[in-house]
Formats: C-alpha cells, structure tokens, sequence
C-alpha cells in the first residue's frame, strides 16, 4: 500500500482523552442516570412480573384483541404460552422492560426535539446532520463511551439502544408538525391562537398520526438492540441468542430469536393501532386506556411498597449491599462463567448474580471502581495484564469449584500435516511462559496494536523463536487461517504465533469468532488452527464436543488459574465470606 506520508491525525487520542474527561468531570451526572435507570427498569420489571405469567398474558392478549381485533389476540395468547413453556418467559420480561423503557426515554425526549425543529429552520439545520450521524455510526461504538459512563449491566445497553432509536421519533415529528396544511394553521393565527394553543390545538392532533409512526419505528428499533446490548450485560432474550452463538447451540438460538420476532409483533401492532382502535366503538378508548393506567398504577404502588420492605431487612455494610450483589463476569460462552456458576450453588450464593457481558466491559468495569476504591467483584484468570495493572487478588476457593492450574493448548484441524507440514511444526513446538505472554498483553494495553507488540516481542526473544522454528520447513505463500477469542491473552499468543509463520513464508489470515465458533471452525476444516484452548476446565464442553474432529497438540503454555478476583483494598479473602 502506498502511503502519503503525512502524520496521523491524533483523532482517537483526541476521543479518548475526552471521554476520559467526562467520565471524571460529570461522574456525579453519570452515577444519578445510572440510578434513575436502573430503578425505574426495577419497577417495570417488577410490574409486569407481578402474579404468575398467565396475568400478563391475558392482559397483553386483552390489549391487543381491543387494538388490533381478535385474530391477532389469539397469535397473542399462544405465542405468549409458547414463550413462557419454552422457558424464556423470565427472559422475555426483562427484554420486554428494556424496549418500554428505550421507547419512554425517546418519546419524552424525542417529540419535543421533533417540535423545537419543526418551529426553528436553525435547530431543524444543527439537528438534522447529528440524526444522520446516530444513524448511520455502527450501534457497537455507542457501548464503548456508554460502559465508561454507567459501568457493565443494562444501563449503557439502554442508553445506547435510546440513541440508536430516537432518530424516527424526532424526524417524523418535525415532519407531521410541517406538513399540517397552512390555511389551517393561518386559520388559527385569524382566530388570535397563541403559538402554545395552535401546537396543541392544530398541529400535534393532525401530526399524530406520522408522530405515532416514529415512536413505532424507535421501539422496533430498540428491541433489534437487544442483543447488542447484551455484550455489556444486559439481560433478556438478547443474552440468550448471544449465549447461543456463543455456544452454537442452534435450538437455543432459534428459540430466544422467536421469542424476540413474537415480541416484536406484538408490540408493533398495539403502537400501529393505538390511536384508532378496532373496538374503539364499543368501548371507548379513555375508558380503556384509564383502566390500563390504573391497573398500572396500582400495581406500582403495591411493588414500591413490597420493595422497601425488602430493602429494610438487607445489611447495608455487607459486601453483597456494596456490590449490589453483582458479580462481573465476561462472554456467556466462557467456561469460566460455567465455573462461577457452579461455584455459586455449590457456596449456596443465592443472592448473588453473575453479570454476563466481555472481557473487555469486565476490565472497563474494573478500572472505574478500582479509580475510586470502590468495592467490586470479577470473575478473573491469569495471565492477563489486570495483575500488572491493579493490586488484585483471588479469593480462596476452599471447595475448589474453580479447580485447579490449567493449560492453553494448540489445536489444528486434521490434514492440516499433510498440508502444511511447516507451519503445522511450528504450531506443534509453541510454547512460552505466562510472563511472556503478560509481556505482549501490557505493550498492548498500554496502546500498541497488537501487531506491534507481537513484532517487539519476537525481535526480543530469537532463542525462543528459534526453538518453535527449528526444523521446521520453509513457506511458500500457503494460507494459514488461524481463529481466536477477544481475550487479551489469546490476543497476544495468537499475534505472536502469527507473525512468526509469516516471517517462514505463510500467509496468516486471523479471525475474531466467539468461543463456540472457533472449536466448530477448525473441526469443519473452515479454519487451520487455534492457540487459545483453556484446558481441562474452561473450554471442556467444546472440546469434548469436538475432540474426534481436530488434532490437539498439547499445552503451549502451562500454570493458568481462573477465580473470583478482588482488588486488595477489599476487606474479604474467600468465597465463604459472600454468604
């Protein structure tokens, strides 16, 4: 690639530091949002949970029969029942929470944004290109900042589903406002209207309709969020379909996406015929609609009620009450979550909740608490570089749920051999030191792509590389296609590893996949190798899943240990210490 040598522009560096900013300067901001969030989602979640499932589902069944007529009530009723035996009724309930609450954050702020522009050419000028960038700025991005802002968990997943979504809402209000016809609106300046009384008398009743087309859009919106927003912790039917690719479990994956499909016809239909129900002749909608805000209504009042019950008799100083009972995890598929999972039965931790989302949100998480001193649980293994960075330690495992050392091993496709005899020798003798790699991970993390780091650390270690390479015969521009989790260690060992079949002759593809995908990758031969098998307990179900489909070349580093990790200033040394 031909290069025009002119110096990059600092524009990340420039975003980060910016971002680091805000996180400090409006920290008192960040942490009230947080707190709004999260307990009005606690009390939508806790109304519709309320009684057994078979409530909810007639009332939804109910709504929709009068909004919708009868046929798609009873597509209503059976697919409701059809979630609810299938087991994600739960699931369903707190994707169902996300999606009204996105939908009520954009309508309170998304309509009056829609009004102002409609009534201000200048606002409509300086909106509109920032609507455009909302749009079209991949979803993914918007958790980066967020998870900085409101920590792992739902919140940065809410808010992020909230800018994602809110563009419908503002631009079809600001067009409803201005297609109202003039000589109605010159009609109500004749008759001395002040602009308030021709907004609410004249223009938004006429602009309903196109209003009411926008938030429709904003929640179909906000619920294909939900599975990106489970990469940062939240719950619902979004982390079921991500812990099911996560574990190529088809049938699990089917199931959650159905459940998400049922829900959004659902929802679509009762927001297209809110305003004009099918039955609206029968009984009239305020009767109906009051009836439905008083039910809510009191069913808020009876949750916030049982709440502070509960809240008076939970011990403030524990750690659980500090943590929020919250325990950070990373990637569903992880076989370390499976282990804390276990861990927490097997310690009767019943309050406790493992918090699904990446390694990369877990560290996030980490680094704001431990700024601040503030207590904080995290599913942790080493190496990783977070022991170099931050004074941690695990907590005693006393029942040795966790087991004991492991071992990351090298695992190749079959006739991977006979066709690529030298980079299938350079693979089989890979191995370095947990320091070496804990190297590669802080040149990384301190800001060098990975490229780089795995180049440095190479330059600075030929006996090592000597010893993978010896013997080994010479490529010739043959493809190895090597996969690799978003881990920090398998980062580091699969850049490394890389570059030296490269500097022998091979033309090394890498691929980011999740853990589930990576085993299946190799043994349909779509992909050549791996370096990153935790073994005999993290990644035991995949590989026992796969064991007759690839060639295992043992351990490429030894002395690997996975637990719950604190920091030092946490005043507990084991898991007994959480009951």
């Amino acid at each position: 690639m031909i290069k025009m040598g002119i110096p990059k522009i600092p524009l990340g560096e420039w975003v980060d530091s910016f971002v680091a900013w805000l996180t400090i300067a409006w920290a008192g901001l960040f942490t009230f949002i947080t707190n709004l969030i999260d307990g009005l989602l606690k009390t939508i979640v806790d109304v519709l949970s309320v009684g057994p499932p078979i409530v909810l589902i007639l009332v939804l069944t109910l709504l929709v029969i009068y909004t919708s007529r009868w046929p798609l009530g009873v597509f209503t009723l059976l697919s409701l029942l059809l979630i609810e035996n299938l087991g994600y009724w739960d699931s369903s309930i707190q994707t169902l929470a996300i999606v009204l609450l996105s939908g009520l954050l954009t309508i309170i702020i998304g309509i009056p944004i829609g009004i102002w522009c409609a009534q201000r050419k200048t606002v409509q000028n300086i909106v509109t290109p920032i609507l455009d960038f909302m749009q079209t700025m991949p979803a993914f991005v918007y958790l980066i900042p967020a998870i900085l802002f409101f920590g792992i968990g739902v919140v940065p997943g809410i808010i992020a589903s909230f800018i994602f979504a809110i563009a419908p809402t503002i631009r079809m209000t600001n067009l409803g406002i201005q297609r109202v016809p003039n000589d109605l609106v010159e009609a109500a300046n004749a008759f001395g209207s002040t602009t308030t009384q021709k907004l609410f008398k004249v223009q938004l009743p006429l602009a309903t309709p196109t209003i009411m087309a926008g938030v429709n859009q904003s929640i179909m919106l906000a619920l294909s969020m939900v599975v990106t927003a489970s990469l940062v912790g939240a719950p619902g039917l979004g982390a079921d379909v991500y812990r099911a690719v996560s574990q190529i479990d088809v049938g699990q994956g089917f199931e959650a996406g159905l459940s998400i499909v049922f829900i959004a016809i659902i929802l679509d239909r009762i927001t297209q015929n809110l305003r004009n129900p099918a039955y609206r002749n029968a009984i009239k909608p305020k009767i109906v609609f009051s009836i439905l805000a008083l039910l809510v209504l009191g069913t808020v009042l009876f949750v916030t009620l049982s709440n502070n019950n509960e809240n008076t008799n939970k011990d403030a100083n524990g750690i659980g009450a500090q943590t929020g009972y919250e325990i950070i995890g990373i990637e569903p598929g992880a076989g370390l979550m499976g282990l804390t999972a276990t861990a927490l039965e097997e310690y009767e931790l019943d309050n406790w909740t493992l918090i699904e989302g990446s390694s990369a949100a877990m560290v996030a998480e980490l680094q704001k608490a431990y700024s601040k001193q503030e207590p904080i649980i995290i599913t942790g293994w080493t190496p990783h570089w977070m022991f170099s960075a931050f004074d941690l330690k695990y907590l005693d495992d006393p029942k040795g749920s966790f087991g004991g050392a492991e071992g990351i091993h090298t695992i190749v496709r079959k006739g991977l051999e006979q066709d690529v005899p030298g980079a299938y020798k350079i693979l089989d003798q890979f191995s370095w030191e947990p320091s070496d790699m804990e190297s590669v991970m802080v040149d990384i993390t301190n800001g060098m792509d990975p490229t780089e780091a795995a180049e440095k650390w190479v330059t600075d270690n030929p006996d090592k590389v000597s010893e993978w390479t010896n013997g080994s015969q010479k490529g010739n521009g043959e493809p190895v296609n090597l996969v690799f989790v978003a881990w920090d260690s398998e980062i580091a060992s699969t850049y490394v590893i890389s570059r030296v079949l490269e500097q022998n002759g091979y033309k090394v593809t890498l691929s980011q996949v999740e853990v589930g995908p990576m085993f299946a990758g190799i043994a349909n031969g779509s992909a050549d190798g791996m370096v990153g098998a935790w073994l005999p307990t993290t990644h035991t179900e995949y590989y026992n899943t796969y064991k007759n489909d690839f060639v295992d070349l043992g351990e490429n580093l030894h002395g690997t240990k996975n637990g719950l990790v604190v920091p030092k200033y946490v005043d507990i040394d084991s898991l007994e210490d959480l009951k």
